[in-house]
């Protein structure tokens, strides 16, 4: 009897322990989100926002290296809406991406789950809305991915992490800025800039301590210059590279990016102005936040300190010192470094060159004279389930030509495993900001002018940082190594969203003959149908 009942006390502990282990090993993090519209005071207006279960800016996702999220997504507002997350690979999984060019959207009063995994990332990223323009009425958050334990990392453990999602912002609803692009005209000027969705907020830290600040610019259209009065930043990581660790008293972060730094709070004990302004603009706009420190009985005072004085050219400089660091892991215990980029054989090169045309008497924005127009069925759905005239491939050059821009739902083919040289082309004199989703690539080159194959000469070739959106100066070009490891369809998008909505954008179809689930997972069972995909089962 004593027996039995010792075995069966035994066996309920391994019962408790195991049940333990697997849910310390368990990945997978749930969310349950649900989207509404609300009202907040925003530069001393109050306005109609984007709620994500009641928060603005929405919830923010801390999540370690390969969790698998499973996110409940249901939507209360009056249009269909999908999020997209900005930075996340999504590998093998383009399903997940949430863009029109592979999800339907999400009706309203309905929902939709997302399910993928951080797949060998860390780094910040965000997530945001892709559909319309609600992207301007908020529904943005940050997703902060922490390397796992037995990864180290190039620095000191932080005593603190901060994470400030900086943006312009317009006091006029969404639904009016899309009637502006709708009826032909461009967006005006936004009217201000927001930190965390405030106009003020405060950051408490020790004195003597050293604190990370995760900075993302989650703006519809203007590059933003941050800093903090008193102290240095020294940058130590750009949306998931590790980089070398320079010191910087201001960086810019243009419309689509993220950085990391670190911030010893050495100096005496008061509070400290947080400075976003815009840049390049004649009108600068200006927002502040407060870094407080826990001793402190004395105000922020004194005068903001001042923008950089450098135009384009320094900004392109400073770009230019971002580096890789070779040595550092990132979500592998292998170095950034053990990549050996620029040993590789580009096995093609593609010029994009960005414009912004009159079509049908509408101002419009094209890449190689095409302007994308959405299609009511997912390119993705169309692709899988071979539905025609849905889009047409190689509908795109991969060069510029000269002709009229047209209207077209433009997709450009590319081998899995390719290894591109991509060219981004600036002709106009405005700031472009260029996404690729599904992937993250080596900036190896700025430069002036016109791009011509002399300009590979200048290239960075050892240690370029991996980024997935990345800035072109005016009347300039930027260049970059992508290796096409990730089969699906991929958006390549402006990251300014007044272009990206009218049509500065196309998909990169990553694709093999060769059907495998070790290229690619098959579509989820719970994937919506829209379009001419309804009704349309695997």
């Amino acid at each position: 009897m004593g027996n039995a009942v010792l075995l069966h006390l035994l066996c309920g502990v391994l019962a408790v322990w195991s049940a333990s282990l697997v849910n310390a090993d368990d990945p997978y993090r749930y969310y349950t989100w649900t989207v509404t519209y609300g009202t907040v005071k925003l530069l001393d207006v109050p306005q109609q926002v984007i709620l994500i279960n009641g928060q603005f800016p929405g919830p923010r996702l801390d999540v370690v290296t390969n969790d698998n999220i499973i996110l409940n997504l249901f939507n209360k507002l009056d249009q269909p809406f999908l999020l997209t997350w900005n930075g996340i690979k999504q590998r093998k999984n383009s399903w997940q991406d949430g863009v029109l060019g592979t999800n339907c959207p999400i009706p309203p009063n309905s929902n939709y789950t997302y399910k993928f995994q951080t797949k060998d990332q860390i780094g910040s990223f965000t997530y945001f809305p892709s559909t319309l323009l609600h992207r301007a009425a908020g529904g943005y958050g940050a997703i902060n991915i922490y390397e796992r334990p037995r990864i180290p990392i190039p620095f000191p453990v932080p005593d603190g992490d901060f994470t400030l999602l900086i943006g312009d912002w317009y006091k006029t609803s969404h639904k009016t800025l899309q009637a502006y692009l709708d009826s032909g005209r461009a967006l005006p000027f936004p009217d201000g800039v927001l930190i965390n969705g405030q106009t003020y907020s405060t950051f408490s830290g020790d004195q003597g301590k050293t604190y990370m600040f995760r900075i993302s610019n989650v703006g519809m259209s203007t590059s933003l210059n941050f800093r903090i009065q008193g102290h240095s930043m020294k940058l130590v990581e750009v949306e998931g590279s590790h980089t070398v660790q320079n010191i910087y008293d201001s960086l810019d972060v243009h419309v689509g990016q993220s950085v990391a730094v670190l911030v010893t709070l050495n100096q005496g004990p008061k509070d400290y102005y947080i400075i976003a302004s815009t840049r390049f603009n004649r009108k600068i706009l200006t927002t502040t936040a407060v870094l407080h420190y826990s001793n402190s009985r004395t105000p922020a005072s004194g005068p903001l300190p001042a923008a950089p004085s450098y135009g384009y050219h320094g900004s392109m400089m400073q770009a230019r010192t971002y580096k890789w660091n070779l040595t550092a892991s990132a979500a592998r215990p292998n170095p950034q470094g053990s990549y050996h980029y620029g040993k590789i054989t580009p096995t093609k090169t593609i010029v994009l060159a960005n414009s912004a045309p009159l079509i049908n008497g509408k101002q419009r924005y094209a890449v190689n004279r095409v302007s994308y127009i959405n299609s009511d069925t997912p390119l993705k759905l169309a692709d899988y389930f071979g539905i025609p005239g849905v889009f047409s491939v190689d509908s795109i050059e991969s060069s510029p030509s000269g002709g009229a821009a047209f209207l077209s739902t433009s997709v450009m083919s590319a081998n899995l495993h390719d290894f591109l040289e991509i060219v981004f082309q600036n002709d106009e004199k405005t700031m472009q900001s260029w996404h690729l989703d599904g992937y993250d690539f080596w900036v190896i080159g700025y430069g002036n002018g016109l791009w011509n194959s002399a300009k590979r000469s200048t290239y960075n070739l050892v240690d370029a940082l991996t980024r997935h959106t990345v800035q072109v100066y005016p009347k300039s070009w930027t260049a970059i190594y992508v290796s096409l490891d990730n089969q699906g369809m991929w958006n390549m998008r402006s990251a300014i969203w007044e272009r990206q909505y009218l049509g500065q954008q196309f998909y990169l179809r990553v694709w093999t003959q060769v059907h495998s689930l070790a290229n690619e997972y098959d579509i989820p069972s719970n994937a919506l149908r829209c379009g001419k995909a309804i009704g349309i089962h695997s």
